[in-house]
């Protein structure tokens, strides 16, 4: 006898309903959002960081010039001064090999700042921030070596 299959007998289909995905979609959704309200500030706390660490190597740097040199690099040389020196400095004993390896960004991509004589100390070295102007508050605040938690 052959095998007759019966017209009304249906066909399971194996696959996700359209409510079976749309929870997975939500619960997608619901840890997303988690992550991002959770780690976007730390974001935020990590640059803040990087440009007092930053600040703390070239504060360190310039300490080094000014025991060799006996000042602190003037305006118009400025943080370049601590690179890699082109002057022949052998009969002298100066350091020629630099202070530092580069000049970094600070965390915003803006330059780092350095005023000699500066309005906080002997010199001011600092980040504008993230609004890359002077003064602000918040995230848009300067940090600078004259910030006590610095140093």
């Amino acid at each position: 006898m052959k095998n007759k299959k019966n017209k009304n007998t249906k066909v399971k289909q194996s696959g996700f309903s359209l409510i079976e995905i749309l929870v997975v979609l939500l619960i997608i959704g619901l840890l997303s959002t988690l992550v991002a309200v959770n780690v976007l500030p730390s974001q935020d706390r990590a640059r803040f960081e990087k440009a007092k660490a930053d600040l703390a190597i070239m504060g360190n740097a310039l300490e080094m010039y000014r025991l060799e040199r006996f000042n602190y690099p003037n305006s118009e040389l400025g943080l370049k001064a601590l690179l890699r020196s082109e002057e022949d400095n052998y009969q002298n004993n100066l350091n020629t090999r630099g202070y530092i390896k580069s000049l970094p960004k600070d965390p915003w991509g803006n330059e780092y700042q350095y005023i000699i004589p500066g309005e906080n100390g002997e010199y001011d070295l600092f980040s504008m921030g993230a609004d890359g102007d002077v003064g602000g508050e918040g995230l848009n605040a300067d940090i600078g070596n004259w910030n006590p938690e610095i140093e």
